[in-house]
């Protein structure tokens, strides 16, 4: 049975353990020889490895001329944890500070709103005010295109289409009227050019 592979975490522990130990700098190139002999680590996959642990602040890097160094010390990584474990407090410490200004704002509440039967009553006739109000909203979606406040918007909007169909059809005939004045042209001439009909005027 072969052997089984070492998982990310498992190459991240064993990568990082090379830098605790030798407490020295490495180069990648150097770090892709050594790792498979010193940690079982496939050199393939030692550059993805080491650039988590950078990612993570767990290794630091820096470019020396041209080539690029990579360290990391034991006390580096028990300071990383300090400074996590010291924003975790601070965290804490302000969403505790918050707790108690919620709790104190609700027994600031509570004073302002004792409980009593008239309350009650008054809570229990707004809860079945807006259950009726959320099973109007539901009603009035099941209408669709039915919704009366849409319908009463389409009969206003016919009704502005229609006066403005009016008022350009009136326009047309002064201006057809006024051009057949002026020009001497029959009405019926000018609406076969234009392809207009006869019934271009009844609008009812």
């Amino acid at each position: 049975m072969a052997p089984r592979g070492l998982s990310a975490e498992e190459k991240r522990i064993k990568l990082l353990e090379i830098f605790h130990e030798s407490k020295d700098f490495f180069q990648l190139k150097e770090l892709e020889k050594n790792a498979p002999r010193l940690k079982g680590i496939v050199s393939q996959s030692v550059k993805e490895t080491l650039q988590s642990l950078v990612d993570d602040g767990l290794v630091q890097t820096d470019k020396i001329g041209s080539s690029n160094f990579f360290w990391s010390f034991p006390s580096q990584r028990g300071s990383i944890i300090r400074n996590r474990l010291d924003t975790g407090k601070n965290v804490q410490l302000n969403h505790n500070n918050q707790l108690q200004d919620l709790e104190a704002s609700i027994e600031r509440e509570k004073a302002v709103r004792p409980e009593s039967e008239q309350r009650a009553t008054a809570l229990g006739r707004l809860c079945t005010a807006k259950e009726n109000v959320k099973a109007l909203e539901t009603e009035l979606k099941a209408y669709g295109a039915c919704d009366p406040i849409k319908i009463e918007a389409k009969k206003r909007a016919v009704i502005l289409a229609h006066e403005a169909a009016v008022r350009w059809t009136d326009n047309y005939s002064i201006l057809l009227t006024h051009f057949t004045r002026r020009h001497g042209i029959e009405t019926q001439e000018i609406r076969r050019f234009l392809g207009i009909n006869e019934d271009y005027e009844d609008i009812f």
